[in-house]
């Protein structure tokens, strides 16, 4: 091997490692803000609930997760906030 192939070697593996840690870091969030979309989809689905998705509700789901979709429902419910 070269100098040029064990470099790209040692580069290649700290970009494995480096995206394996982000990785790591983000799946908790994306797993929160994938079950607070689910809760939001089945208060709407199966309970009939009628929350304005906009794209603002969106986040503070997918930020907030299962708590944050509890008080965008209860916002809706209240007639304060994301009412159709």
């Amino acid at each position: 091997m070269t100098g040029i192939e064990i470099l790209l070697l040692i580069l290649v593996l700290v970009g494995v490692l480096v995206a394996a840690s982000l990785i790591r870091a983000v799946s908790p969030f994306i797993i929160n803000a994938v079950v607070g979309l689910v809760v939001l989809f089945l208060a709407q689905a199966v309970f009939g609930f009628s929350v304005a998705i906009t794209p603002i509700v969106l986040v503070i789901v997918a930020l907030g997760g299962v708590p944050g979709s509890i008080i965008v429902l209860l916002l809706a419910l209240l007639g304060v906030a994301f009412v159709p």
